[in-house]
This record gives C-alpha cells, sequence and structure tokens, in this order.
C-alpha cells in the first residue's frame, strides 16, 4: 500500500486548487479523479472576483485558458427590457470572468505537477474508506491502469462534489436547505444582432433564463424551471421544449431559439439542490466544496465558495502537516471559519427563486414590484450593489496566509 500525507477526492475547482496548494508548500499530495480527463460539461464556469482573487493569491493566472468578460447585462420582464447596463471597472480582477474549467482545472493540475510533490491518479474510482484506531486511514481506490489499490493518508480530503463518495461513506449528517427548481443547461449559436459578451436575463410565468457568453464562443443557456417539470418537458422533445423556451424571451431572440432548434448542444438537467454538512471533519478526514455544501446554482457561487474553501483548508492544513501540528484540529478548524459565508450565501441565493418561480397571486404581484424597482438608479446603487457585492466579492474576508 503506498502512503502520502494529503489525500484529495475530486479533482474540481476546490480540490484542485488545495492540492496545489498543499504540494506547492511542500506536503506529499495525491489528487484522485473519476475521470480520465476533464473534457466534459461542467455546471459553473463563472469565476467571481471572489473566486480570480483566490487564483491570485495563490500566483495562477489564467494565461492560455480561454475565457470571456461579461461587458453588457439586459434584464427583461415579460419579454420587456427593464434594466440595460454597461459593465465596468476599473480592474479586470474586480468582474466576473468565464472560464473554460476543464482548461483552468489542467492548467492547475500541471503546476501542481511540476512542484515535485504531487500525483494524480486519473480515472480513480474511490470504492470505500481505509479505517485504523477509528479514524480514516487512507482510501481504496480501482483504476483502469493499476485495478484495485490501497493508498495510505493523514489526511483524506473529500472535494468530490455534490455525489461525494467521502461524504457518503462517512455518513456525515446533512441539512437540505430545499432549491424548487431544476435546470435545463444547453448551448446554441452566438446571435449575431448580439453585442460581444452580453449577458441577457429573462423573468416572468415561473419561468426565469439566464443567457451568457460561453469559452467557446456559442451562447450557453441556463433555464431555471419548477422542480419536476422537465420530465414532461422532455417527452415532448427537444422542438417542443425550445418553443416552451422561446415563450418567454423577445421576439427576437425567440426567432433565434427556434431557428437554431437542430444546433442546440449538449442538453442536460441539472437536479439543483442546496444543503449542508453539520460537521466537515471527521478523525482523519474534511470535506470541502460542494462535498461539504451544495450550492444553489443562482449566483453563480459554486466554485468560488469551493475555492475559498481550498484557501482556508490550506491556510489551517499546511503548518499542521509541515511543523507536526494536531492535524485534526486543524482540520476542525476550516468550518467554524467557512459556515458565517456559506450559510448567507445559500439564504441569500434561496430568494429569488421563491419569487420567480412562485406561483401564487402575490408573487406575480412582488415580480411586477421587483420589475418597477429595477429600473430606478437609486434602487440598483443603494440595494442592489450590496447583494451584488456579497455575490461578488463574498462575504467574509479570505485571505491566503501560507
Amino acid at each position: 500500500m503506498s502512503e502520502t500525507q494529503a489525500l484529495v477526492v475530486g479533482a474540481g475547482p476546490g480540490g484542485a486548487l488545495l492540492s496545489y496548494l498543499l504540494a506547492s508548500r511542500g506536503v506529499e499530495t495525491v489528487l484522485v479523479e473519476r475521470q480520465s480527463d476533464f473534457d466534459r460539461e461542467f455546471r459553473g464556469e463563472v469565476l467571481m472576483p471572489s473566486g480570480l482573487r483566490m487564483l491570485a493569491a495563490a500566483g495562477i493566472d489564467l494565461e492560455g485558458v480561454r475565457t470571456r468578460n461579461p461587458k453588457r447585462f439586459a434584464a427583461y420582464f415579460r419579454k420587456r427590457a427593464v434594466v440595460d447596463l454597461e459593465i465596468e471597472s476599473d480592474a479586470a480582477a474586480e468582474l466576473p470572468r468565464i472560464v473554460s474549467q476543464p482548461e483552468m482545472l489542467e492548467h492547475i493540475v500541471c503546476l501542481a505537477e511540476g512542484t515535485g510533490h504531487f500525483r494524480l491518479v486519473r480515472g480513480g474510482s474511490v470504492r470505500d474508506l481505509l479505517s485504523e484506531d477509528g479514524r480514516v486511514s487512507g482510501v481504496r481506490l480501482r483504476t483502469a491502469a493499476e485495478g484495485r489499490i490501497e493508498v495510505g493518508a493523514q489526511l483524506v480530503i473529500g472535494a468530490d462534489g455534490r455525489a461525494s463518495v467521502v461524504r457518503r461513506k462517512l455518513e456525515l449528517p446533512m441539512r437540505d436547505r430545499g432549491a424548487p427548481m431544476d435546470i435545463v443547461w444547453c448551448k446554441l449559436p452566438w446571435p449575431e444582432s448580439w453585442p460581444g459578451g452580453q449577458v441577457r436575463g429573462y423573468v416572468g410565468g415561473g419561468h426565469l433564463l439566464i443567457a451568457f457568453p460561453a469559452p467557446d464562443g456559442l451562447l450557453q443557456l441556463a433555464w431555471v424551471i419548477l422542480k419536476g417539470t422537465y420530465g414532461e418537458l422532455q417527452k415532448r422533445g427537444v422542438e417542443e421544449w425550445v418553443h416552451a423556451m422561446a415563450d418567454h424571451v423577445d421576439d427576437e431572440f425567440a426567432a433565434h431559439l427556434v431557428a437554431n432548434c437542430n444546433a442546440i448542444s449538449r442538453p442536460f438537467l441539472l437536479d439543483s439542490v442546496t444543503d449542508c454538512v453539520e460537521g466537515w471533519a471527521r478523525p482523519g478526514a474534511l470535506v470541502i466544496g460542494d462535498a461539504a455544501h451544495t450550492m444553489s446554482p443562482v449566483g453563480g457561487q459554486g466554485l468560488n465558495v469551493a475555492m475559498r474553501d481550498a484557501v482556508v483548508a490550506a491556510n489551517h492544513l499546511v503548518p499542521a502537516f509541515l511543523h507536526g501540528y494536531d492535524l485534526e484540529a486543524a482540520a476542525a478548524r476550516v468550518e467554524p471559519e467557512r459556515r458565517p459565508e456559506i450559510d448567507e450565501i445559500q439564504f441569500l441565493a434561496a430568494q429569488p427563486p421563491r419569487v420567480v418561480m412562485g406561483q401564487r397571486f402575490f408573487h406575480a404581484w412582488i415580480r411586477g414590484l421587483v420589475s418597477v424597482l429595477v429600473r430606478s438608479p437609486f434602487v440598483r446603487g443603494r440595494v442592489g450593489s450590496g447583494l451584488i457585492d456579497k455575490f461578488f466579492f463574498g462575504v467574509t474576508d479570505v485571505e491566503l496566509r501560507v
């Protein structure tokens, strides 16, 4: 059985960044990724300034990684534009960037491999956790190259997403915070009449559709629908659900959707979940990112809070690994530091769907009121900016200290 100091399960943004931070500080690290490569559909590819700052603090740039910078935002209510704003900032790091997540992950992993303290196991499926004297002591894997193997570790870190094997094997208690919607993701050609870098949001009739530029030059759509309604749409075929989408946007965009019905690529349903584990650390183990707190897609927070988890975890774990401090006590300090931000972001992200997707008469009244209020520069400046700051920059201060 091979041995390592840190074994990270899941090479998403949180797992990859934490692995790099540990390895670059001299901690022997193994990163286990279930897939053989990163060339697959990702649910979230929006880097908020809060996430960009984590990469910058780690010394990671995105040179060579395809990104798109949103430059304009337009909001539509019942097919009519109510907001149309230029997105401006003196610093590029203060604005969101839409990133090719596969390319970003390959970039981070490549940097980690250059440290001399890192090994990536591609195509490694965790089958069980090893235990010794009441604590987790490693993992049992199955890989395409080596078959069944065991890897011992001083600490196993689960960063393996919302379907986390580590979370399930540890039997961690979880609080479901509810999510009344599902999301249909798909791509289609960019509308020629749209300015480059434009983001649009369409609200009305219990539906929300977000359209934004993908790094590959296509238009990414996120169509938010009531939970449980996708099955009926799917039975009706692509053409019918495209027409259902078109019913909730302006006439020009509706014509583009219908005209490109056969060009829609990679559609899939995201079953929206919002939950949080109670007790992220156990003897010999820790969970971070979606494995600890599955985030609502609202606000584009998932990969950003996962990277902030990674930085906080590194702050506590690196000194413990390098100087022989109490590793379990260090792991246990991650959750108390991160929970205030996670709790507030999950609460804030839960409010818009309740209004947008609500089917009672007062929900329609509230939607109409909001559409009027957002036209006011005063409301956008005083109320909107405060909420935007939390989604853009985070709720708590997170700094890399190691």
